[in-house]
């Protein structure tokens, strides 16, 4: 059967190991200091190695390859002393070789760290939902100024961290997305009702996260049909990597989608 699954460049793979511990299904051994596919059946093709391969040397392709067998991953891991498969739980699809996901509703991947589970959070069509009622605190608190509502977050899926969103999820199919600096959320106060509303948010620090996200954002922008992207990134220098990720992105997918960036200061104004 032609279907996902992991590629390892082995000149790119340092040995490093990271990917194995990333993959939940015990798919990746080290042999001779490189990452190896120990069998196709042990792969899901859904790719939680990738965020972690530091020299990029992963990447999910179609082929043809033995169907995943998750009776096979749970004896493996049995024998190699690892937490049980948890399986394809929120979803009575488990279709990580779909072809076209608006088909169907598309199984969420919830294997390994509960924090990394997709979900599609729904929100209602008011802008702001009631509050917290006045507790015994002082008139004159920021907490008690006369308002019985707060403002609803617009963050629509989980999660949003750009090295955690797998590029296969449900959510993306025709979003307009965001792309945003992790320090735009603390500097501009109006970041959910100005820019996340109606997007898929993701974030990320290219100078913290040590990574480039070009290769997640062109696999995002290649198997799904992106309608536009907003970069929201502050006014540092270190920021430029973040639309540098997006412009490389749209190259290598081959996809030229509608974008723009826009520029947040220190201060939460927008400059451009």
């Amino acid at each position: 059967m032609i279907r996902k699954i992991v590629k390892i460049n082995e000149e790119k793979c340092n040995g490093c190991g990271l990917c194995i511990d990333a993959c939940h299904e015990g798919a990746l051994a080290l042999e001779n200091g490189k990452a190896r596919l120990v069998s196709d059946i042990y792969c899901d093709g859904l790719g939680d190695c990738l965020p972690e391969c530091p020299t990029g040397a992963i990447e999910i392709i179609e082929r043809e390859a033995d169907a995943f067998d998750e009776a096979a991953v749970q004896k493996r891991l049995e024998e190699m002393g690892r937490p049980p498969y948890e399986g394809n739980k929120e979803s009575p699809c488990a279709c990580p070789t779909a072809e076209k996901k608006t088909s169907h509703t598309h199984a969420a991947h919830t294997s390994g760290c509960p924090g990394s589970r997709t979900r599609i959070i729904s929100k209602n069509a008011a802008s702001d939902t009631p509050g917290m009622k006045h507790g015994p605190c002082a008139e004159e608190s920021s907490l008690c100024a006369g308002t019985d509502t707060k403002q609803e977050s617009q963050l629509r899926q989980w999660p949003c961290q750009i090295k955690l969103v797998h590029p296969n999820a449900p959510y993306f199919d025709n979003a307009h997305l965001l792309v945003a600096a992790d320090c735009t959320a603390y500097a501009y106060a109006g970041i959910h009702s100005d820019f996340m509303k109606d997007r898929i948010t993701i974030i990320g620090c290219p100078k913290l996260d040590h990574t480039d996200y070009s290769q997640k954002l062109a696999a995002i922008l290649a198997n799904n049909d992106i309608q536009s992207i907003t970069v929201l990134r502050m006014e540092v220098p270190c920021c430029s990597g973040l639309v540098h990720a997006v412009r490389n992105a749209m190259l290598t997918s081959g996809k030229v989608i509608p974008w723009n960036v826009v520029t947040v200061s220190v201060d939460g104004n927008i400059v451009k």
